[in-house]
């Protein structure tokens, strides 16, 4: 790795410190969820890339700052992650369009959306972005008791197979799950 790469850790603690969420090392190392030894190595690592640097506040009292490096390789990530993200919305929601037109075209016009998320909210998307306006979608948290119209699009993990073995359904998480595009693959940078 360059010297001046940042693995995931180095910009986890260049994010909380440049947040001002941590006033110490111990603060830090809560944050992180790491050792008190490994943060300090981290800081240390970081002061050594030229990314933070210690100011002295008092005899036991330090402050971590970002360098104009630290604020613009923080940018710099943040910006390719943004838009790495924008793009998977993208492909998120042309697979999503996929299994939309498919039942469209076989009839369908009844859908109950299964989770309540940002996710979820992205099959609304599709219908508007395709014009479509003879459909009905329902959006429930929990597997609706008896009979549901249509067809059940599940939008959350965990599902018990056993309450909706009979109900016409797609999982799209385990759709989107099963597609290679979605995934990270080692030595993307995030």
């Amino acid at each position: 790795m360059p010297k001046d790469t940042l693995n995931e850790r180095e910009f986890e603690l260049i994010n909380i410190i440049g947040s001002n969420l941590g006033s110490n090392q111990r603060d830090l190392s809560r944050q992180l969820d790491l050792s008190l030894g490994l943060t300090n190595m981290l800081i240390r690592r970081l002061v050594a890339k030229g990314f933070i640097r210690i100011s002295q506040l008092n005899k036991r009292k330090v402050q971590y700052l970002l360098t104009p490096k630290g604020f613009s390789e923080k940018m710099r990530k943040s910006v390719k992650y943004t838009l790495k993200t924008i793009h998977s919305m993208g492909l998120i929601k042309e697979r999503i369009k996929e299994v939309v037109v498919k039942l469209y075209t076989e009839g369908e016009r009844h859908f109950t959306v299964l989770g309540k998320s940002d996710f979820a909210l992205l099959i609304e998307m599709v219908f508007k972005d395709m014009g479509m306006t003879d459909y009905k979608i329902t959006y429930v948290e929990e597997f609706p008791p008896g009979n549901i119209k249509g067809t059940l699009l599940i939008c959350k993990e965990d599902i018990q197979r056993d309450k909706i073995n009979s109900i016409p359904m797609i999982n799209l998480v385990q759709e989107l799950a099963r597609d290679q595009s979605f995934m990270w693959h080692k030595g993307d940078e995030r």
